[in-house]
């Protein structure tokens, strides 16, 4: 049973390593691929970050991986703003269980 199991994990893995390389193998080569945003009927701040990426994609993300955080860090602040404005102050929570 264990030698069962080998070679049919060792299947699987060459399989798996396989699948790619008859994906490439299609006529569509990824050489060929082109991907880009349409910015037809865009205006504004749409209209730059779509044309940003179809420029480089890196800035692109670079973009990305810079403005998610900080607006993640605006809102969170404006919503605990929010928050204390109204009665619920999360820094000094007192337990009720107690």
């Amino acid at each position: 049973m264990r030698t069962f199991l080998s070679r049919t994990s060792a299947l699987l893995v060459c399989l798996s390593l396989l699948v790619p390389r008859l994906a490439m193998a299609s006529e569509a080569s990824p050489g060929n691929l082109v991907i880009v945003a349409d910015t037809r009927g865009l205006s504004g701040w749409a209209a730059w970050l779509a044309n940003l990426y179809n420029v480089s994609h890196i800035q692109f993300t670079l973009f990305t991986v810079i403005v998610i955080p900080v607006a993640g860090l605006i809102l969170g602040s404006l919503a605990d703003l929010f928050m204390r404005r109204i009665g619920l102050d999360l820094r000094s929570r007192d337990l009720a269980e107690h």
